[in-house]
């Protein structure tokens, strides 16, 4: 396996599918990494040299990613929540924020279901 930015990437994957195993870095970034870098695509992991790792390390190393880029959210999510924003009420509610319906789906967000008992007549 090959170490890039602390996470093992899969050496039995092509190179793109590959570095989209870390966090921040997905189809596109990872096609333009591996351009930067000047190593082809369709290589397999366990096929790249040292100097190829050692480029795609550096190229990667240009982003933010894995646990800056988490706590960069978490930071966001938490002054959206700070300022009582629209977005910031609904994620404090555990509620979808993008205009989703929320009477039959959004059960992602929701979590399980939790049933309420109906009033005895």
């Amino acid at each position: 396996m090959a170490r890039i930015a602390g996470i093992d990437i899969p050496k039995n994957k092509r190179g793109v599918i590959a570095l989209t195993y870390i966090f921040g870095i997905g189809n596109s970034r990872a096609k333009e990494v591996l351009a930067k870098a000047k190593v082809d695509e369709s290589i397999k992991v366990q096929d790249w040299t040292d100097d190829q790792i050692a480029a795609i390390r550096e190229q990667v190393g240009n982003f933010t990613i894995e646990g800056e880029l988490r706590s960069e959210v978490q930071i966001n999510i938490k002054r959206l929540m700070d300022i009582g924003c629209q977005r910031g009420i609904r994620h404090r509610m555990g509620l979808p924020l993008r205009g989703q319906r929320t009477k039959n789906n959004s059960r992602t967000r929701k979590g399980k279901r939790k049933t309420v008992a109906n009033k005895k007549k």
